[in-house]
C-alpha cells in the first residue's frame, strides 16, 4: 500500500484536496439534474413539446460521452490542471449562451457545450487514482462521490425553487456563478497529479486498444454502465412521471426527484468504509443487486396497480444505493486494468457509460406518454439493472480464470 500524498488546501504546489475534487465532481452533476423541475416551463417558453425538451438531457449526456474519448488522453498528455481550467471556463461561456437562446434550437445548442464540464468529473476521479492503489482509489473515490452526492439530493429541490420564484433562467444564473466559484477553486488547488507524458496524441489514442480487447476493462465499464442507466434513465423520464402522470409541481418534483440521491449518498459512504476490507468486486455485485431490487420492488407496486408518486420516487433510493456502491468500485477498477493509462480509462470508461445512458434517456423520454404511465421507464430500468448484474459476474468469471496473474489480464 503506497504512503498517502502530502495535500495542503489552496497550495497548487501539492495534489488537489478532497474538497475541490468533490466540488469538480459534483459540478458535472448538478448541470445535469438541476434544471430538470422546469422541463415542463422551458417547454411553454420554447414553444415545443416535451419530446423536444427532453433532449437537453440526451444529447448532454451524448456529447459528454463523446468528449470523455478525448479528455482521458489529452490529460495523460497536457496534465489533469490545464484540461480542467480550460474545460470551466468553456463551460461558462456556454451557460451564457443557454440564457440568453432565443429558440429551442439555439438553447440545445449551448446545452450540448455544456457538456465540456464532463471533463471536472473524469479528470477528478484520474487524479484519485494518480495518487492511490486500487483499493485505495476506489474508497477515496467514494469519499468523494459521497460529498458529490449531496449535490443531485439538493439540486432539483433547489432548481425547483428557483423556478417558482424567478423563472427557469435563474436555474442557469446559480450554474455560471457555481461555474466561477469552481474554476477559481481548481485555480487555487488543482496541483498537477499526473506524470508527464512524452508520448504524441497519437500515440495516446492508439493506446485505447490496449483497453478494449481486455475483458476486465469491459466487465467493470459495463457493470457501471448498466447500472447507472437506469439512473439515466430516471433522468430522461422520472420529470415526466413527476409532472404528467402524478401531477406534482416543480417544487415537488424537485423534492421527490432526489430520491435516489440519499441512497447514492450511503451507497459511497458504504464504498468509502469497506472498499479496502472488502475488495472491489464484491461491493459492485452488492450493488448492482441492490439496484435491480429498486426496479423490480416498483415495477411490482405499479403491476399491483398501487403505484404513486411516493412508491415511485421512494423505491428510487434502491437504485442509488446500487449506484454508489457501485461505480466508484467500478471506476476503480477499470482504472486499475492498466494504471500507466487511468486518465485514457476514465475517459474510455465514462464515454460507455455516459453515451449509454444518453441512448436510455432519450428512449425514456421518448416511450412515455400520458397513456403508459411509468411503465415504460420502469422496464427499461429493469432490463438494464440485469445486464449490469450479468457484467460483474463476467469479471468474477475472468478473474477466476486467468487467476490475476498478469497486470494485462
Amino acid at each position: 500500500m503506497q504512503n498517502p500524498p502530502v495535500i495542503r488546501f489552496l497550495d497548487r504546489s501539492t495534489p488537489p484536496h478532497i474538497a475541490t475534487l468533490i466540488l469538480l465532481a459534483g459540478m458535472s452533476a448538478i448541470v445535469m439534474n438541476m434544471f430538470l423541475p422546469s422541463l415542463p416551463r422551458m417547454t411553454e417558453h420554447f414553444g415545443t413539446d416535451y419530446g423536444v425538451m427532453q433532449l437537453s438531457v440526451a444529447l448532454y449526456l451524448g456529447i459528454s460521452g463523446v468528449l470523455q474519448v478525448f479528455i482521458g488522453p489529452v490529460s495523460d498528455k497536457y496534465g489533469r490542471r490545464p484540461v480542467i481550467l480550460a474545460s470551466l471556463a468553456l463551460f461558462m461561456l456556454a451557460t451564457l449562451g443557454c440564457i440568453i437562446a432565443p429558440n429551442v434550437e439555439v438553447f440545445l445548442f449551448f446545452r450540448m457545450c455544456q457538456a465540456v464540464v464532463a471533463s471536472a468529473m473524469v479528470l477528478s476521479r484520474a487524479a484519485v487514482r494518480d495518487m492511490f492503489d486500487q483499493d485505495q482509489a476506489a474508497s477515496m473515490i467514494g469519499y468523494v462521490t459521497m460529498g458529490m452526492a449531496v449535490v443531485p439530493m439538493v439540486s432539483p429541490m433547489f432548481g425547483g425553487v428557483l423556478d417558482e420564484l424567478f423563472g427557469w433562467k435563474a436555474n442557469f444564473w446559480a450554474l455560471f456563478f457555481l461555474g466561477g466559484l469552481t474554476l477559481w477553486l481548481a485555480w487555487a488547488d488543482q496541483g498537477e497529479t499526473a506524470r508527464p507524458s512524452d508520448r504524441t496524441l497519437t500515440e495516446q489514442f492508439a493506446e485505447y486498444p490496449e483497453l478494449l480487447t481486455s475483458p476486465r476493462f469491459w466487465g467493470y465499464s459495463l457493470a457501471a454502465a448498466f447500472c447507472s442507466g437506469s439512473f439515466f434513465a430516471y433522468l430522461g423520464g422520472g420529470p415526466f412521471v413527476g409532472s404528467v402522470v402524478f401531477g406534482l409541481s416543480p417544487f415537488w418534483v424537485g423534492i421527490f426527484f432526489g430520491a435516489p440521491a440519499i441512497g447514492y449518498f450511503f451507497g459511497n459512504m458504504c464504498t468509502g468504509l469497506f472498499a479496502q476490507r472488502i475488495g472491489i468486486n464484491r461491493l459492485i455485485l452488492t450493488g448492482c443487486l441492490i439496484n435491480a431490487s429498486g426496479a423490480v420492488l416498483s415495477l411490482s407496486v405499479f403491476l399491483a396497480g398501487h403505484g404513486s408518486a411516493l412508491s415511485f420516487f421512494g423505491f428510487m433510493t434502491f437504485v442509488g444505493m446500487g449506484n454508489g456502491l457501485v461505480i466508484p468500485n467500478a471506476t476503480a477498477g477499470m482504472l486499475s486494468v492498466r494504471p500507466q493509462l487511468a486518465g485514457t480509462a476514465s475517459g474510455l470508461g465514462g464515454a460507455i457509460m455516459i453515451g449509454g445512458g444518453a441512448a436510455l434517456s432519450a428512449l425514456a423520454g421518448a416511450l412515455l406518454t400520458p397513456e403508459t404511465g411509468a411503465f415504460p421507464l420502469l422496464y427499461i430500468m429493469l432490463i438494464t439493472a440485469m445486464a449490469a448484474i450479468v457484467s460483474i459476474l463476467a469479471v468474477y468469471w475472468r478473474e477466476r480464470r486467468i487467476g490475476l496473474r498478469t497486470p494485462a489480464a
